[in-house]
């Protein structure tokens, strides 16, 4: 009887523990994984949500940067992480899709705790000015009179920008020749210093397109751009590829509910900040808010949808 006595006092006053230990989370600086390189649209963008969220909770939000693996070297480091709340990671696409590829170490439906998604990609087709194709059928017509010539850049195989542009060649009856990347900065250079023909990515490119060193053929949303209305998306030029690709934030499975109700109050009063909101105009991103609940029930979905285009391009995974 004692024992039992002594084991439920105990157990309570764990519990008590770790709600004094939410209540007053966060203690101490927090780690923001971003899965791509410094220096690139992604970066940017997290580093201003870091420094616009570490004012909201009176604790430093420090960026890791970890490139590779298609953007999914965060999720795999959640894997090992404690879910106190003080490793997260940024979430692309990738991370839903890249299981369905190859081998990973997480699974996304449970090794994540989704907290908040807050914006989504602008990405474009994108070549040099002095490329011999004004437009996308210039480039289409091309491609089909030299299988394979093209060569063009992503930030890796299994992103959004590669599969994209794999399905619409699929579509089109095209046959590229891709080059993956670890991130942006590298795409562009291959780029511009003529190494690559043409670049699929998020608008890291517009400066450069604004400049007139780059023409940019197509988007992938589901409309236009404000920015450049005049270029059409590969919709417009009667390609069924559409990708608006949201991202969040997660951290690793089993998190205290009340650690992640801070974080998302943290991190969704950051995306009206109008540091964090300039970025995103910079950048081409809309902002895409989904609470944890929504993320969660996206994510499950997104794993469903991207497993049926892997197979659909033939690129699933042979047990």
């Amino acid at each position: 009887m004692f024992k039992r006595i002594l084991r439920g006092a105990v157990l309570l006053l764990l519990f008590a523990a770790g709600a004094a230990a939410a209540q007053q989370f966060p203690l101490k600086p927090i780690t923001l994984i971003c899965p791509w390189p410094a220096g690139g649209s992604s970066d940017l963008v997290m580093r201003a949500f870091a420094e616009a969220v570490g004012r909201q909770l009176g604790q430093q939000v420090v960026i890791e940067n970890r490139p590779g693996a298609s953007g999914t070297m965060g999720a795999g480091a959640l894997v090992n992480a404690q879910p106190d709340g003080y490793t997260l990671t940024q979430l692309p696409i990738s991370v839903f899709r890249l299981p369905h590829i190859n081998k990973t170490p997480f699974d996304p439906l449970k090794d994540i705790t989704y907290i908040i998604n807050v914006t989504g990609y602008t990405f474009g087709l994108v070549v040099r000015a002095d490329a011999p194709w004004k437009d996308l059928s210039e480039f289409v017509a091309y491609a089909k009179a030299n299988p394979e010539k093209i060569t063009y850049g992503t930030p890796g195989a299994g992103t959004t920008p590669h599969l994209a542009v794999e399905q619409f060649a699929l579509e089109a009856g095209i046959k590229l020749t891709h080059i993956p990347f670890k991130g942006f900065a590298e795409n562009m250079q291959s780029l511009l210093g003529g190494h690559t023909m043409a670049l699929s990515d998020s608008t890291g490119w517009a400066p450069h397109v604004d400049a007139g060193k780059a023409r940019l053929l197509a988007t992938y949303g589901s409309k236009r751009t404000k920015r450049w209305p005049q270029v059409p998306t590969l919709l417009d030029a009667g390609y069924h590829t559409v990708s608006d690709s949201p991202f969040g934030f997660g951290g690793p499975k089993g998190m205290d509910p009340k650690v992640v109700k801070i974080l998302h109050d943290a991190f969704h009063k950051a995306m009206d900040d109008p540091k964090v909101l300039a970025m995103l105009e910079k950048f081409d991103q809309p902002v895409i808010y989904m609470n944890g609940e929504d993320y969660t029930k996206f994510a499950r979905k997104t794993f469903a949808e991207e497993k049926g285009l892997i197979e659909r391009l033939g690129m699933a995974a042979k047990n």
